[in-house]
């Protein structure tokens, strides 16, 4: 799923993690990816990834504090110290944990997809959206169409919307409900891709004791069923479960 594409080595910073004494984590977040992370009307962060985190800080005895940061210096930010965690729809690839490390998954590993204005768009030679520093923007880059990369997701379907881009192409979970809410005017074309191996929370390399936490509630959710009741609530009923 989301999915950064580092271009270089991250930040050389030390970032060693001590859990301080008042148990308070910054969660960092892109605020832009709904179901999975969105701003509200209230200026606050929601979604599917704001309430299992709350929850998993609860059960670990943490303070969340949400920080939204955009997503191109997502990690960066995290290695450098501006916050202690990503939940940010990002999919867990050997690239990436070449750099951070990653909890276990919390959401299992699903596919991308493309979408168009109309239907017959031959996605192999077709100009084709997708989100700057993202796996689906690298997978593009290499499938013989020709990549054009926005910062936003939202200006990548815009980028259909208004002829710019024959297609987008992202997880196909964010695509779902713009489909169904667009009357027609935007539709699925060409296969779907698997991409990523899921997608977990990012942590800093030196931050052991913070991921056994994390990964401690996560397999207790997983366990007893109520990860499964947050994928069903943001995703629906036929979402991949555990």
């Amino acid at each position: 799923m989301k999915k950064i594409i580092l271009a270089s080595a991250a930040l050389a910073v030390s970032a060693t993690f001590a859990i301080a004494q008042d148990k308070t984590i910054r969660m960092g977040t892109e605020g832009a990816y709904p179901p999975y992370n969105f701003i509200n009307d209230a200026g606050e962060v929601d979604g599917f990834e704001r309430e299992l985190g709350d929850e998993l800080c609860k059960r670990a005895e943490l303070t969340c504090e949400w920080v939204k940061n955009d997503w191109d210096s997502i990690i960066p930010n995290l290695v450098s110290g501006n916050y202690d965690t990503i939940m940010a729809g990002m999919s867990i690839t050997d690239e990436r944990d070449e750099v951070i490390d990653f909890t276990q998954d919390y959401f299992p590993p699903t596919e991308s997809a493309y979408v168009a204005a109309a239907e017959g768009v031959d996605v192999k030679e077709a100009i084709v959206a997708a989100q700057t520093a993202t796996i689906q923007a690298g997978y593009i880059a290499e499938s013989g169409a020709t990549l054009v990369e926005f910062a936003t997701p939202e200006e990548t379907v815009a980028a259909v919307r208004n002829g710019e881009a024959d297609a987008v192409f992202a997880d196909r979970d964010y695509l779902v409900p713009l489909v169904e809410a667009s009357n027609g005017e935007l539709v699925f074309v060409g296969e779907d891709v698997a991409l990523g191996g899921g997608i977990g929370m990012g942590l800093r390399e030196s931050d052991t004791e913070l991921k056994e936490k994390f990964d401690a509630v996560i397999t207790e959710m997983k366990a007893d069923g109520s990860l499964n009741t947050l994928l069903k609530k943001w995703f629906g009923d036929e979402t991949a479960t555990y």
